[in-house]
């Protein structure tokens, strides 16, 4: 299965650097919609057999115009979600920052035990994401989008993808609208081949680095 991951349109909280991840979260600024309107054009030649977002309603915003485009419906699952913050909600600052994602790397690096302040742990955050992936792969459908979060995509593809590491997925950060294109299944696992348009070889290395793009988180 070809699988997309697309972080959502910008939104107030990106702008202010918060960690934002609480339900039902901000909508999308004039830019954020610009964002989710060129993602369609982007995306025109794509044919996927479904659509996802998650619960929050930035990444709803965004995958409208492509449900429009593509005249799927957009199917709203939690599991792909932001990462919960917990203790660290709506904090703005670096202190925040770091904590936030050097928790959700150490998932990926397989720490998967270790619990963000006051929220869930990376079993609870892995399998989340990953039974949403699995319905995907499970309805045969081919080629798949999933609009979602910055945290939560690079923490599943750098624990999922045989070819991203922590060090490339940590040093990567993905703008709003970023896309992450894999191929693979859940039985036999994936590797990605598009960072935000950046071919990835075979250990993750970008044979197209033009240096990373956008914050870092929500």
């Amino acid at each position: 299965m070809r699988l997309l991951l697309i972080r959502h349109g910008q939104t107030p909280s990106n702008l202010k650097h918060l960690l934002d991840t609480a339900l039902p979260g901000p909508g999308l600024t004039p830019l954020g919609q610009e964002q989710a309107a060129a993602l369609a054009t982007a995306l025109s030649t794509e044919k996927f057999d479904a659509l996802y977002a998650s619960t929050l309603v930035r990444t709803q915003l965004t995958a409208a115009p492509l449900a429009a485009a593509t005249g799927l419906e957009v199917q709203v699952r939690d599991g792909i979600r932001e990462l919960a913050a917990g203790d660290l909600e709506l904090r703005g600052d670096d202190e925040a920052a770091a904590a936030y994602l050097a928790t959700a790397f150490a998932w990926s690096a397989g720490d998967t035990g270790r619990r963000m302040p006051g929220a869930e742990n990376g079993v609870e955050a892995l399998g989340r994401f990953d039974a949403v992936v699995a319905e995907a792969a499970g309805t045969g459908a081919k080629s798949v989008a999933m609009v979602s979060h910055g945290a939560a995509i690079r923490m599943w593809v750098a624990a999922r993808a045989t070819n991203v590491d922590v060090a490339y997925a940590s040093s990567h950060p993905l703008g709003n609208t970023g896309v992450i294109a894999l191929s693979g299944s859940p039985g036999q696992g994936w590797r990605a081949h598009l960072w935000e348009g950046r071919p990835l070889g075979p250990e993750g290395t970008s044979l197209d680095d033009s240096g990373p793009a956008g914050a870092a988180f929500s």
